[in-house]
């Protein structure tokens, strides 16, 4: 009977000590069940709120063809053209005609620049810009002193001319002069001109200075 009377108390504190562990991990077990059904602020809560702070790609608007381009018939527009001399008119070819739309004036419908060459080389005889009014183009620019060639640059009209020395060939000036003209008060101005002499680095006098060779 005392080894009856002896294991009873033996095993009465661990039973105790067992039931409130497993008390105790129930409990937390139900809180953190708790804490994930209220909606914490754990990785899947974040998700969705993560994808809806991606902005959406901005759209790039695809180019347009410009609205203000109108082309032309350029070697008839010069032929008809009063202030064309007579000798570039009657040279001109549609092979000769070499032709630029772009805003120069500030017009609704775009400038044309025409520049007439020859047709063999490609030598500058004349350039010429044409304004539309009132649906009807006008010449508002002009000239005729060959080698040239006009062309747009940032808006504003550059006109090169080639500068021979006597003795240059056709295919060898000595130089060029750069004019830049902007559209003002109605006409064109000229606002830049600068000049610049080639160098002589290909070709050249290869003979012997001796003499002799």
């Amino acid at each position: 009977m005392r080894g009856l009377t002896d294991a009873g108390p033996s095993r009465g504190p661990a039973s105790a000590q067992a039931v409130i562990t497993a008390a105790a991990v129930l409990a937390a077990l139900a809180l953190f069940a708790v804490a994930c059904g209220t909606g914490g602020t754990g990785a899947r809560d974040e998700g969705p709120a993560h994808a809806d702070s991606v902005a959406p790609a901005a759209k790039v608007p695809s180019p347009n063809p410009s609205q203000s381009y109108h082309k032309v018939d350029a070697v008839a527009l010069v032929k008809a053209d009063p202030a064309v001399s007579a000798t570039v008119k009657r040279d001109l070819k549609p092979c000769s005609v070499d032709v630029t739309y772009g805003n120069l004036t500030g017009g609704t419908v775009d400038d044309v620049v025409v520049n007439v060459l020859t047709c063999g080389d490609a030598i500058g005889v004349a350039a010429y810009v044409y304004r539309n009014e009132s649906g009807a183009y006008k010449n508002v620019f002009k000239v005729e002193e060959s080698p040239v060639y006009a062309e747009i640059d940032k808006g504003d009209l550059s006109v090169t001319k080639q500068v021979y020395e006597k003795g240059d060939p056709v295919s060898s000036p000595s130089g060029e002069d750069v004019i830049t003209y902007s559209w003002t008060a109605g006409h064109f101005v000229q606002q830049d001109f600068h000049h610049t002499d080639y160098g002589n680095a290909a070709g050249g006098d290869t003979q012997d200075p001796s003499g002799t060779g």
